[in-house]
């Protein structure tokens, strides 16, 4: 079993930057692969990113490549969402989600077990 809590989000003016940050409960954190999720109302929920289990491989969504990133701490328990650059059209509930045995779908939703409370992201214009 584990427990995600996302941190970090809030309002930021287009061009900003904001660091999202998702704890993890257990002792095999290494062992999950990570992901970041938004959600704006109204849309379906959408891949932003995902890091394997020991931080060397990453992937991103087309929307936000070259503009996030994704990063975790092992030693932490925490993952993080760098994000660069921002748009008003980033504005979305982020969740980050876990799960162990996800292999190339780590871009789809239902795939994953495991999954925070969510964390709003305003960009103002």
């Amino acid at each position: 079993q584990v427990q995600l809590v996302e941190s970090g989000g809030g309002l930021v003016q287009a061009g900003g930057s904001l660091r999202l940050s998702c704890a993890a409960s257990g002792r095999t954190f290494s062992n999950y692969i990570m992901g970041w999720f938004c959600q704006a109302p109204g849309k379906e929920r959408e891949f932003v990113a995902a890091i394997s289990g020991s931080g060397g491989s990453t992937h991103y969504g087309t929307s936000v490549k070259g503009r996030f990133t994704i990063s975790r701490d092992n030693a932490k328990n925490t993952v993080y969402l760098q994000m660069n650059s921002l748009k008003p059209e980033d504005t979305a509930v982020y969740y980050c989600a876990a799960d162990r045995w996800i292999g190339n779908s780590y871009a789809v939703s239902g795939e994953y077990d495991y999954w925070g409370q969510g964390t709003q992201v305003t960009v103002s214009s």
